[in-house]
């Protein structure tokens, strides 16, 4: 078989780079190891910046978040007690961000690549690519038992970090790497949201997040350390910390239900440089990580897939390889804005082992000079809502 563009994984970045191109007249096939289903029910980040729900909308598969979705014009940061309100969309002339669950994201791009009638492959075992350096890469894989080969003129690997797309770049690739001393505990749960916004709050014993999916359930999580088994956690005791760790001054707390689901996630920041090697490119968590206090994971994909479904179309509309060449950098650059941001939140709002008294006391003093000041609380509003991007195709 042959195709224009090969894209291995059926995440939020390879569904939206698959849509994209169809929009734009270029052919895809999308191949993915896992089944439908577990796709489908991943549960990952939930909150999308302002440029990421206006490129669904402009796309056309944004009817359900803007009908489902929970708008937010402003966060809360939460320390010594107290929630202090910082208002983004004031500060940021009118940009939100939407609580929507990536599983919603990929339902929504599954649902939009099937009505296009363009292929989309799971349970793909076996894959491997090959010859990128060539006019006709080669994407090689078993499905249903058999053997198959496809040929195309650009592969696209978001494959995720785990994925075989990254490794197959060769030895010119460098990589930049920083493993965090914690992880998350995060739980989804049955109980109304008791709060119109995000909660992010510093606390002697660690982090602590309240978020929501909707407005029967509850997305909380706490610090916890990297290694954590999720097994010596009763939902009692989830709960009893949750409570001490968000509880403030004024009695607001996060409503108590049933927990549906509970993990621990370790936390990483991790950049791919460059982000190519021949015709083998890379977007998404294949090419970089961030730690989930910024919100930014799902949204640095969709900045990826933009500007690399932009060249590709430009490509076959005019031969020029230009913004092909551009792409690695021009990801590169706002990965790392998106990396400072991600880093700056983490530090800042996280209890590190190695820390002293000395650090504790920068830290409020920190949150303090940023709630009091607008100027710092623009700065926050303006990363966290998302940097400006020009999503004309």
């Amino acid at each position: 078989m042959h195709t224009q563009v090969g894209i291995v994984g059926a995440g939020p970045a390879g569904l939206l780079l698959g849509h994209l191109l169809h929009r734009m007249g270029v052919d895809s096939v999308i191949l993915e190891a896992r089944d439908r289903e577990h796709v489908m029910n991943r549960v990952r980040a939930g909150v999308l910046e302002q440029f990421t729900a206006d490129l669904m909308t402009h796309l056309g598969v944004g009817a359900r978040l803007h009908r489902e979705g929970l708008r937010h014009e402003s966060v809360y940061l939460s320390f010594a007690g107290r929630r202090h309100l910082v208002p983004l969309a004031e500060l940021t002339g009118g940009k939100a961000i939407y609580v929507y669950g990536q599983n919603e994201v990929v339902k929504d791009l599954m649902e939009a690549r099937i009505s296009t009638g363009r292929p989309l492959h799971y349970e793909v075992q076996n894959a491997s690519v090959h010859h990128i350096d060539s006019p006709r890469p080669v994407i090689r894989y078993t499905a249903n038992g058999r053997q198959q080969e496809l040929t195309c003129d650009f592969i696209a690997g978001c494959d995720g970090f785990h994925g075989i797309c990254r490794p197959a770049l060769g030895d010119a690739v460098r990589f930049y790497d920083r493993t965090y001393p914690f992880g998350w505990l995060g739980i989804l749960a049955e109980a109304p949201p008791s709060s119109e916004a995000l909660v992010y709050t510093y606390h002697d014993r660690g982090f602590a997040l309240f978020s929501m999916r909707s407005p029967n359930i509850t997305r909380l999580y706490f610090q916890v350390p990297p290694d954590e088994d999720i097994d010596r956690w009763s939902d009692d005791a989830i709960w009893q910390e949750m409570l001490r760790r968000m509880t403030t001054c004024d009695g607001w707390k996060p409503n108590v239900g049933p927990i549906l689901n509970k993990n621990v996630t370790a936390m990483r920041s991790f950049v791919t440089e460059p982000m190519c090697a021949g015709r083998l490119y890379l977007a998404g968590d294949a090419a970089h990580i961030v730690p989930p206090t910024g919100a930014k994971g799902l949204n640095l994909a969709a900045f990826d897939v933009l500007h690399l479904g932009r060249a590709i179309a430009a490509f076959y509309r005019t031969g020029k390889t230009d913004l092909l060449r551009q792409y690695s950098d021009t990801a590169l650059e706002r990965a790392w804005k998106t990396q400072r941001f991600s880093w700056w939140m983490t530090q800042t709002l996280h209890r590190f082992p190695d820390e002293n008294p000395f650090d504790s006391k920068r830290q409020l003093s920190d949150l303090g000079y940023l709630t009091s000041s607008k100027a710092a609380m623009t700065s926050l509003a303006e990363n966290y809502v998302g940097l400006p991007v020009d999503i004309e195709l």
